[in-house]
C-alpha cells in the first residue's frame, strides 16, 4: 500500500469486509488512485454509497462520506451537491442498487445532468445479500434464485445510461487497473453528468455458482468477455456476441450542467415578485 493510498484510507476500519478474491477493493485502488493524480483536496471530496457490497466502501475512505439507504444513493448525492457546490461528489453503487430499486433514481440523474460521477461495481448478481439474481445477471448463468439458468435478457448500463443522456458514459473492468484510473480521472473531470460501469468479479457467489474457478481465473473471466468497442466494430459488423462486452468510452459531450442552470435561474428570479 502505497503513501498515497494511505493517506485516502481510514486505517482503523481495515481489514475490509469483502471476500478474498472479490474486485472491489481493485475499484477501490483505482479509484484512489485517480484522486490523487487530480490533486483534490481531500476535504473537498464526498463519496456517498447505497447498499450492498460495493455500499461498504465509505467505511473506509476518508473522504466526506455517507452510507445511505438502498437504492438512493443518487438522490442523498443529489441534495448534497446542490446544497454545497464545491464538493466534488462521487457515487459509489452496486448494479443492483443502480439498476432495480434504485433504477429511477439512475436514469433521472442521467437526464438531469448534476454534476455527480456514479461508479457502478457491477459483478452481475447481489452479492451482499445472498447471490440472487439481479438485472445485471448475464442471460444463462446461474444464482440462487435462477438455479437453471437465468431467462431474463440483462440489462446493458451502458446503453441505459446513454439513453437516459448521461454525458459521460464508460466501461471497464476490475481486470483492467490502468484503464479504471484513466477512466476515473476523465469522469471525475468531467463537468455534468459521468458514468463509469466497472465489470468486476464476485467469486463467492456468480463464480462458485457458474463453476469459474479461483479468483484469478475470474479474473480471466472478465478479459475473455469483454473487449474495447472499436475491436468488436472491426470484427463484427453487425451486434457482438451476446458473450462479450464491450469497454471503452462511449460518450464524452459537456452540456451546462443541472446545478448550473439551477443557480441561473435562482440568481434570475430571486428580485421578483418584492415591491
Amino acid at each position: 500500500m502505497s503513501d498515497q493510498h494511505r493517506r485516502f484510507l481510514r486505517l482503523r476500519q481495515l481489514p475490509h469486509v469483502w471476500c478474498p478474491g472479490c474486485g472491489n477493493g481493485s475499484i477501490v485502488k483505482a479509484l484512489l488512485t485517480a484522486i490523487g493524480d487530480l490533486g483534490l483536496d481531500q476535504d473537498r471530496v464526498a463519496v456517498i454509497s447505497g447498499i450492498g457490497c460495493a455500499g461498504r466502501a465509505p467505511f473506509i475512505l476518508d473522504f466526506n462520506t455517507m452510507h445511505t439507504t438502498h437504492g438512493r444513493a443518487l438522490a442523498f448525492a443529489t441534495g448534497m451537491k446542490l446544497v454545497n457546490p464545491d464538493l466534488k461528489v462521487i457515487v459509489i453503487m452496486g448494479d443492483g442498487d443502480a439498476s432495480a430499486i434504485g433504477g429511477n433514481h439512475f436514469i433521472h440523474s442521467c437526464r438531469r445532468n448534476l454534476d455527480l460521477t456514479a461508479l457502478v461495481f457491477n459483478n452481475g448478481i447481489y452479492g451482499l445479500t445472498g447471490g440472487q439474481l439481479a438485472p445485471t445477471t448475464p442471460a444463462g448463468k446461474r444464482s440462487t434464485t435462477s438455479m437453471s439458468g437465468n431467462i431474463e435478457h440483462a440489462f446493458d448500463l451502458v446503453r441505459l445510461a446513454l439513453g437516459a443522456g448521461a454525458g459521460f458514459v464508460a466501461r471497464t473492468t476490475s481486470y483492467d487497473n490502468k484503464q479504471m484510473v484513466t477512466f476515473f480521472k476523465r469522469a471525475i473531470s468531467h463537468k455534468g453528468f459521468a458514468f463509469v460501469d466497472v465489470m468486476t468479479a464476485c467469486p463467492t457467489y456468480f463464480g462458485r455458482m457458474n463453476d469459474l474457478g479461483e479468483p484469478y481465473e475470474l479474473l480471466h473471466y472478465l478479459r475473455d468477455t469483454t473487449s474495447p468497442s472499436e475491436d468488436i466494430a472491426r470484427e463484427h459488423d453487425e451486434s457482438p456476441p451476446a458473450d462479450l462486452m464491450p469497454t471503452g468510452i462511449f460518450r464524452d459531450e459537456e452540456r451546462r450542467d443541472y446545478g448550473t442552470l439551477y443557480s441561473q435561474r435562482a440568481l434570475a428570479t430571486s428580485g421578483k415578485g418584492r415591491s
